[in-house]
């Protein structure tokens, strides 16, 4: 399998949906919204944004299974599997606040090997495949140099479940106190691919799915970057928590700080 001439079909796909997300948002009614659960929504656009991604990767890898968000497809191969958010973001989409996103990334057993991002409302296309860089276009992408976490933009995400509201405002209060400050756009594959782009120096969020994260994950390792759960561990991809930063020394004091207040 090469990789790197399968990302840029990938690539193909991502803009494809991107550009059908894109349409939609200029048409899109409110009214043709389900909830999923409270603030987790849904619309026909998320679904046939979808279908058209499964089509396209089932021809390009007819052996992968998918773990796709809408469960379009979804059945598991011992391999590879495509793990897919068709519109990472729906929350911004459905109010007509960009940012939102094309999530697709592909995982051997539980290790990221390709990752897409396409942001549908700019179309700018965040991807990567391992050991070989991570680019958007034809540009390479490297992660911030910051080591002080006073100096560094910080980007997180809240959670549907507020069960544990006072820890994540216990968290967002010290480090507005710590940090440069904060942003909340509302797609986790956009705040991954934009510290690897070096325009946040970090971000962590709880309560994620693997279609949120996937990609974004190998396109912040291959800008140079470190990827850990909340205690330091491998289980970002599917243990629901995540953080992502630019340097050893910054990630390290983020990670004292969630460690800290989450315990107290």
């Amino acid at each position: 399998m090469e990789l790197t001439n399968l990302c840029q079909s990938v690539v193909k796909i991502a803009r494809k949906a991107g550009d059908f997300i894109r349409r939609e948002s200029e048409r899109f009614d409110r009214t043709q919204v389900e909830e999923k659960g409270r603030n987790n929504l849904v619309s026909y656009v998320d679904k046939q944004a979808e279908q058209m991604i499964v089509e396209g990767l089932s021809q390009l890898l007819p052996e992968a299974g998918f773990i796709a968000e809408e469960g379009t497809g979804n059945r598991l191969h011992g391999g590879l599997n495509w793990v897919i958010d068709p519109l990472d973001g729906t929350t911004n989409f459905i109010h007509g606040v960009p940012p939102y996103a094309v999530s697709i990334g592909l995982i051997q057993g539980e290790e990221v090997v390709l990752g897409v991002v396409e942001e549908a409302f700019s179309g700018e296309c965040f991807h990567a495949v391992k050991g070989r860089g991570a680019w958007s276009g034809n540009k390479r992408l490297r992660v911030s140099v910051e080591k002080d976490l006073a100096k560094g933009l910080i980007a997180t995400g809240f959670a549907y479940d507020t069960t544990e509201i006072d820890h994540t405002l216990a968290i967002l209060k010290q480090l507005l106190i710590q940090t440069h400050g904060f942003r909340r756009i509302g797609s986790a594959a956009i705040d991954l691919a934009y510290v690897a782009a070096g325009r946040f120096e970090a971000f962590y969020e709880k309560n994620l799915n693997p279609w949120d994260v996937a990609a974004g994950i190998l396109i912040v390792k291959e800008a140079g970057g470190i990827v850990s759960d909340f205690h330091n561990g491998e289980n970002f991809l599917f243990g629901k928590e995540i953080v992502a930063s630019c340097t050893p020394q910054l990630h390290r004091k983020l990670l004292e700080t969630i460690q800290l207040l989450r315990t107290n």
